[in-house]
C-alpha cells in the first residue's frame, strides 16, 4: 500500500481504495468512476494518487468543442511521454485506444477529470469507451491502465453505470468523495472551541475547500463579522457560491426553478405537498425537480420512522440551507453592497438562522453522531438506523416530532432524542421524552435510552435526573464532538 502524502487530509479509506484499484495486478484495463460535489477534494486526491504512482492526470476544459479537447489531451500525452509537440487524435476512439496504451507493463492510473465536460460534446464517449473495453479487444487484453472518470455532477456521474447505460457493469470502482462530517470539518479547519465549530459548520458545512480558500481563523466572539464580512459580502467567493454550485451542474436545467424547491424546504416545508403548497403547485408537478436535487445530493429524502406512508425533504449542504433561509430573501439588497446594509440584514435574521438553520443542522449532527460515534452502551446495542419520526399521540390529538430515532439491527427501538441548539435543556425537556416513549410503550416499541442534546448545556437538575436514571442520556457538545 503506497503512503498517503502528508497534505491529504483524512480520506484514508478513499486513498485505499484508490490505491488498489490503480495498483491491481489484475492483467488488462479496468475502469472506475470517481464523484462528488465540488470542492470536496476529488482532483486533489487523484493528482496525488498519479504522482504517487507515476499515473497521467487530464483535466478537462468546460465548453470546448471535441477538437479542441482531443488536441489538448494529445498535448497532454505527449508531455506524459516525453514527447516533443503534440499526438494527434482525430476522434475519441483513436484517444481512448491512446490512453489504453500508456502502459502496457506496469498498471498505473489514467485520470480523465471533469468527464462530464467531455461527454457534452460528446455524447457518444461513454459508449466508445465501453467498445473499448471490450473483453476480446487486444486493446484492452494488452493494456495495464486504470482509466479513472471523475466529474462533479452527481446526477451525471451516478447514471453512468446504471439501468441501461453503456459503461453498466464495466467498472470495478464506483467511489464517491463525500463532505467531511462535523468533526472532521473542526479538526481540518483546527478549531478548539466546540461551539464556534458548531457555529461555522452550521454556515460552510464540511466541503475542505472552504476552509483553505475563503475561511479567515476566526473566534467566536468575531462569527457575527466572520458572516457580515465573509458570506454576505458579494465581495467574498462565498457570496455566489450556492448560485454556482446549481449553474456549473449540467443536469440542473431551469436553476431558478431547483431553487425555489430548496428555498420552499429550508423555510421548514419537508414534505413532498408541503414543498408543492408552498410552491403554488400540485405535488406531481416537482417530483422530477425532486428527483434531480437527490440525486445530485443536495436533498435528502428520510422516511419517517414510526410511519412508512410519510417521509422529509432535508437539504444536505449546510451552505445551501443558509443561502435559501438567510440570503436569498435579501439577495438584492446585500448585492448593491450598502454600507451596513449586511449587519442590519444579519441582525435582523438571527431568529431565522437559529430556527431554520442552525436548529434542523444541529439535529442532523446529533443522528450522525447517533448513527456513527455514539457506543452500544449509550444507545443500548448497535444501531442499524438512525431517523426522525412522529409519534401520534390520539389522547391529546397531537403529533410528537422526536428528533432522533435508533434503531437496531433486529428492528428494535434502541433510543429517542430530542435535539436543541439554542437553549438549557430542563426537567420538562426529559418529561416530553419520556411521555413519547410511554406511547411508544403502549405500541410494543418502548425505546431502552432517552438521548438529549443540547448546545446550550443542561440544567442541575437535569443532571440529576440523568445520573439516577440510567436510561437517560446527556450529550452537550464536548460529548458529541469528542466522545460516545
Amino acid at each position: 500500500m503506497l503512503v498517503k502524502p502528508l497534505d491529504v487530509f483524512d480520506r484514508d479509506w478513499e486513498w485505499e481504495q484508490l490505491v488498489r484499484f490503480a495498483t491491481s495486478d489484475r492483467p488488462g484495463a479496468t475502469l472506475g468512476v470517481v464523484s462528488g460535489r465540488r470542492r470536496q477534494g476529488k482532483t486533489y486526491l487523484l493528482e496525488a494518487l498519479c504522482e504517487a504512482t507515476g499515473g497521467f492526470f487530464f483535466a478537462a476544459t468546460e465548453a470546448l468543442p471535441r477538437t479542441e479537447a482531443l488536441r489538448q489531451l494529445g498535448e497532454a500525452v505527449a508531455e506524459f511521454q516525453g514527447q516533443p509537440g503534440s499526438v494527434r487524435y482525430d476522434d475519441w476512439a483513436q484517444a481512448i485506444d491512446g490512453l489504453l496504451s500508456l502502459s502496457s507493463e506496469k498498471a498505473i492510473p489514467v485520470v480523465l477529470d471533469e468527464f462530464p465536460y467531455m461527454v457534452r460534446d460528446a455524447p457518444e464517449l461513454p459508449s466508445t469507451i465501453q467498445r473499448a473495453l471490450s473483453p476480446r479487444r487486444p486493446q484492452r487484453r494488452d493494456s495495464r491502465a486504470r482509466l479513472l472518470l471523475c466529474g462533479s455532477s452527481m446526477t451525471f456521474m451516478g447514471r453512468l453505470l446504471t439501468g441501461s447505460a453503456p459503461l453498466r457493469g464495466r467498472s470495478s470502482l464506483e467511489l464517491v468523495v463525500r463532505t467531511f462530517d462535523f468533526r472532521l470539518a473542526r479538526r481540518f479547519w483546527g478549531v478548539e472551541d466546540h461551539h464556534l465549530a458548531a457555529l461555522l459548520y452550521f454556515v460552510v458545512g464540511g466541503t475542505p475547500a472552504y476552509r483553505g480558500e475563503y475561511l479567515p481563523d476566526v473566534r467566536v466572539e468575531d462569527f457575527d463579522a466572520f458572516v457580515v464580512d465573509h458570506v454576505l459580502s458579494p465581495a467574498s467567493p462565498l457570496f455566489r457560491e450556492v448560485r454556482a454550485l446549481l449553474a456549473e451542474d449540467p443536469s440542473l436545467s431551469e436553476t431558478g426553478l431547483y431553487h425555489t424547491v430548496l428555498a420552499a424546504v429550508a423555510e421548514g416545508n419537508t414534505t413532498r405537498g408541503g414543498i408543492a403548497s408552498r410552491m403554488e403547485r400540485k405535488a406531481t408537478d416537482i417530483s422530477h425537480h425532486l428527483t434531480v436535487l437527490e440525486d445530485s445530493g443536495l436533498l435528502r429524502h428520510e422516511p419517517d420512522a414510526f410511519r412508512s406512508n410519510r417521509s422529509q425533504y432535508q437539504i444536505v449542504e449546510p451552505l445551501v440551507r443558509f443561502h435559501h433561509a438567510i440570503m436569498r430573501p435579501h439577495w438584492t439588497q446585500l448585492e448593491r453592497a450598502r454600507p451596513g446594509r449586511a449587519v442590519r440584514i444579519w441582525e435582523q435574521r438571527k431568529p431565522t438562522f437559529l430556527g431554520q438553520v442552525a436548529g434542523p443542522t444541529f439535529e442532523r449532527m446529533c443522528r450522525l453522531w447517533a448513527q456513527d460515534f455514539a457506543g452500544p452502551g449509550t444507545l443500548g446495542g448497535e444501531p442499524s438506523d438512525v431517523r426522525t419520526g412522529v409519534v401520534y399521540d390520539s389522547a391529546r390529538r397531537v403529533g410528537h416530532e422526536v428528533d432522533v430515532v435508533v434503531s437496531g439491527d433486529e428492528g428494535g427501538l434502541l433510543a429517542i432524542g430530542e435535539a436543541k441548539w439554542g437553549e438549557t435543556m430542563d426537567s420538562h425537556h426529559l418529561a416530553r421524552l419520556a411521555h413519547i416513549a410511554d406511547l411508544l410503550d403502549g405500541r410494543g416499541q418502548r425505546p431502552g435510552k432517552l438521548l438529549l442534546f443540547s448546545g446550550g448545556g443542561f440544567t442541575a437538575e437535569l443532571h440529576g435526573a440523568a445520573d439516577s436514571d440510567p436510561r437517560v442520556e446527556l450529550v452537550d457538545l464536548q460529548r458529541l464532538y469528542e466522545g460516545e
